[in-house]
């Protein structure tokens, strides 16, 4: 434990609190890949688990003990002893010490209300149990971090005593003194007052606070501005209950705003990565509007906004998008101006686009236009790009629809059991001066008709052998019933590794998911930069 107050310590327990949040089941190898992530980061301290409480746990600390962190110390987390167990037959911290990490963190009761009600024994025996605990596990590792459970909420009950099993845990010889919101319902001013007193006793003071009021990250803030050099929190906040405190915005925040010092400072411009890597692990998409590495966190939507940011992106900026690893996006709607599509047809490599151009005010309509409709160009921009390069006649006409066709069919038994759903496709398309009509049968009538359309083209664009549809929206946008208004947003990959979203818009979801196939279609022969054909040959 550094004894520089000036330079912060952070404390990651995703693996371990992160792993209580409701539909958060890591893996024992998710944890190990997680860990090794978090090392590369420049964490200081992993925690890596409760040694012995499962078999995931057991397995983790045993196969973690073969891997060489560069940056960070594994840690393992417990209670203190038991009433009526000595510390050298209490079964946790056995199993503490037997995960052979060298940091371990222990909590102990600081709530006199949990002391005498879920523990039921006298205060100063609780004070025992703090002092021996510690003091023991000591003479086993480098580092002992003592988490003070409800400390705040202790604190404001009893705050003598409060105090008493911290200068404990300080008598058994702990690194860090951890003062944990457990329930997370404390304000900031709580914490700041509450904070400077355990400043007082002469540790190195540490902070762990829970979001049931979402203020877990302005606790944080606070505890530091009051004392606290040690930060505990998980990736994304997961965590029980309303989470932990987020320190992929807590990080950031300390650096840049705080100007604070901390190992893993700098890594920040792989702060993005690190976040998406998380959620990848978890099966969860990213939130859109996560600070500093959401994707919305740096997107411009408003015509002035982006007119400015595009003379200097303090205007609407808090922080350079690339120091956290993320980039400035403008997005493109029936609220944009000119200077969105200036910039967007920028960004997407039409770097001698003449703003005087009329072609680019009859795109700017057309935009508004399909926005009313309910097009929505967000994770869609291919086909803003593909609608951009048209007005200003860019690309190929590679087929022309003629038309298409979808028949769906439920076969049932006699015995009244479904055993198939069938869906068979047509397609009529022109490519060059041929006429392709072809069908297909899928296992849906997006299928079949992406099917259908693959085995009309593929002969004259081998290309799209290397294509495949990946993910599938709808979203209902009109209160219509059976008859609303549909948005589909299709996201397509390649074997190059590129991965672009389109969309369609219709009363029919099968006419508005053809719409957004026919548009990464068209965007995968354009970004190959496939000619369209002059003359086919049969």
């Amino acid at each position: 434990m550094s004894s520089d107050t000036a330079k912060l310590e952070i404390f990651d327990t995703t693996l371990r609190d992160g792993s209580q949040s409701e539909d958060v089941l890591f893996s024992a190898r998710d944890k190990l890949n997680i860990a090794q992530k978090l090392d590369d980061f420049g964490i200081d301290f992993i925690e890596g688990g409760w040694p012995g409480a499962n078999p995931k746990d057991v397995e983790f600390f045993e196969k973690a003990r073969k891997i060489q962190f560069k940056n960070s110390m594994l840690t393992a987390f417990g209670s203190t002893r038991r009433a009526g167990f000595t510390v050298e037959k209490d079964p946790t911290l056995q199993a503490l010490i037997k995960a052979e990490t060298r940091a371990i963190t222990i909590f102990g009761k600081t709530w006199d209300l949990h002391v005498t009600k879920a523990l039921g024994i006298t205060l100063s025996e609780n004070l025992e149990l703090i002092y021996d605990s510690v003091r023991y596990l000591k003479r086993f590792v480098d580092v002992v971090v003592y988490d003070a459970e409800h400390f705040f909420d202790g604190y404001r009950a009893n705050p003598e005593y409060a105090l008493q099993t911290l200068k404990a845990a300080a008598e058994g010889d702990a690194d860090c003194l951890t003062l944990c919101d457990t329930n997370g319902g404390r304000l900031v001013a709580d914490v700041t007052e509450i904070t400077k007193k355990a400043v007082e006793i002469g540790k190195p003071v540490g902070i762990h606070c829970h979001n049931d009021s979402g203020l877990a990250v302005a606790n944080t803030l606070a505890a530091v501005d009051a004392g606290a050099v040690h930060i505990q929190g998980t990736i994304n906040g997961i965590g029980e209950r309303c989470g932990n405190a987020d320190l992929v915005t807590v990080l950031p925040n300390l650096a840049l705003k705080m100007d604070r010092r901390f190992k893993s400072a700098d890594s920040l411009s792989q702060l993005t990565r690190l976040s998406r890597y998380v959620d990848e692990m978890l099966n969860r998409l990213p939130r859109k509007n996560q600070p500093f590495v959401g994707l919305s966190a740096f997107a411009h939507k408003g015509g002035i906004h982006v007119s400015a940011v595009r003379k200097d992106s303090k205007t609407y900026e808090h922080v350079s998008p690339g120091s956290v690893g993320n980039r400035q996006r403008v997005l493109v709607s029936e609220q944009s101006g000119k200077s969105n599509l200036i910039y967007k047809c920028e960004e997407i490599g039409m770097k001698d686009v003449d703003p005087s151009d009329p072609r680019l005010q009859t795109l700017l309509k057309q935009i508004k236009r399909l926005e009313h409709e309910g097009y929505q160009f967000d994770g869609a921009e291919a086909s803003f790009e593909l609608r951009a390069r048209r007005a200003l006649g860019q690309v190929p006409e590679y087929f022309q629809l003629q038309g298409f066709r979808v028949l769906d069919q439920r076969r049932i038994l006699e015995d009244g059991i479904t055993r198939v759903l069938e869906s068979e496709g047509t397609v009529k398309v022109r490519v060059g001066s041929q006429l392709e009509h072809n069908a297909a049968e899928g296992n849906g009538p997006l299928n079949a008709l992406d099917t259908a359309l693959r085995k009309a083209l593929t002969r004259f664009y081998p290309q799209l052998h290397g294509m495949k549809l990946i993910d599938f929206k709808v979203r209902i946008l009109s209160r219509g019933g059976t008859g609303s208004v549909v948005r589909v947003l299709i996201e397509s990959r390649d074997d190059k590794g590129r991965r672009w979203g389109t969309v369609g818009v219709s009363e029919n979801i099968i006419a508005a998911s053809y719409e957004a196939l026919v548009d990464a279609v068209n965007f995968k022969l354009f970004k190959d930069g496939v000619q369209a054909p002059q003359h086919v040959k049969s």
